[in-house]
């Protein structure tokens, strides 16, 4: 499941998905952070077009 590819993100961020992960019950901070990613691509694969798209995106402060 793991040991793909390798992204970056700030240490704060990772610090707070890492306390996240163990609350929620989760075996590992990765486990948290891939079945995030999954459901926000879930909901953006399931938009009508383009433009849906982007509109979720500007939603969530991704773009502007």
């Amino acid at each position: 499941m793991f040991g793909g590819a390798k992204i970056k993100i700030e240490k704060d961020l990772y610090e707070r998905a890492k306390k996240v992960a163990g609350l929620a019950g989760y075996s590992s901070v990765d486990e948290f952070i891939t079945h995030i990613i999954e459901k926000e691509l879930a909901k953006l694969e399931g938009a009508q077009g383009d433009d849906e798209i982007k509109e979720r995106l500007k939603g969530l402060g991704y773009i502007s």
